[in-house]
Formats: C-alpha cells, structure tokens, sequence
C-alpha cells in the first residue's frame, strides 16, 4: 500500500503526508522539480525529468491495487483506476470506474469549448477550506479501505 501524489500544483501535500504517516504508509511526491524534500522518511520525494506527462508516466507505472493516487489530472486517473488504484481529486472527490469516462469526456468537452473561444476567460473554482476538509475525510476513508483489502 503506497500513496501517490501527483505534486504539480497539488494544494493538499501537507494533509497527504498528515495522514499517511498516521497510517505509516509509504508516500510518493512526484514532480518534475522545484518541491522542497519532506524529512518524514515515509515520504520520497521524486524529481522526473522535464517533459509532458513524465510524473504522470511514473505514477501509472506503479499505482495499482491497494495504492491511492492523488491527481487532478484526469488522464493520469483514468489509468490508475483501470490498474486497480483509488483515486482522489484535491477537493476529495473520487474517481472511480462508475464516473472516470463522464470525467474523461467532459474534460475533453471543457477542451474543445476553450479552444472554439480564444476569449473564455477563468474556469476553475479556487480551492476553499471546505475542499480541504472533504479530501482529509476522503483520504482517511480511502486508506482505511485499502488497510481493509
């Protein structure tokens, strides 16, 4: 059992390694640079080489039964998912293998949309306080689960 945090611009890596080490599980942090190392020896910190999708490639080739993957992104997920992982978004929100294609094709949808219109501006929502708390209680909740089998 592992945890894997896609790190780019991940807003909850400090609550990962809250917890994680609570439940004394192993901790992946990957990005491509620029993330200060956790002292925690439950937490690796990975630096991939730059190019699209590396830590994405990384974690997919590790992430599998058991494992809990942190992403955003939704590709990345989609895989973890087929390999067996659960998934958790920043705000808590599970991706799973009932809702990963709808995520997939509205990503794509959302894709199509900003490119047909050069002037759309904004998009996301910020991250809130309430989004934090729902992702601590989804990744406690997800560890316990996989602890189950």
């Amino acid at each position: 059992m592992a945890i894997y945090v896609d790190a780019d611009a991940c807003p909850v890596k400090a609550e990962v390694e809250k917890v994680g080490t609570r439940h004394r599980v192993q901790m992946f942090i990957v990005s491509n640079g620029g993330l200060r190392p956790s002292a925690n020896p439950m937490v690796e910190t990975v630096i991939v080489p730059d190019g699209p999708d590396v830590a994405d490639m990384w974690i997919a080739d590790r992430a599998g039964p058991g494992d809990v993957v942190i992403t955003g992104d939704i590709p990345l997920a989609a895989k973890c998912v087929e390999a067996g992982a659960q998934v958790l978004k920043h705000n808590g929100e599970a991706l799973t293998a009932a809702n990963v294609g709808n995520a997939l094709a509205t990503r794509d949808l959302m894709t199509d949309l900003r490119a047909a219109d050069p002037f759309r501006q904004g998009g996301g929502k910020g991250f809130t306080k309430a989004d934090r708390s729902r992702f601590l209680d989804a990744l406690e909740r997800a560890l316990r689960q996989a602890a189950r089998g």
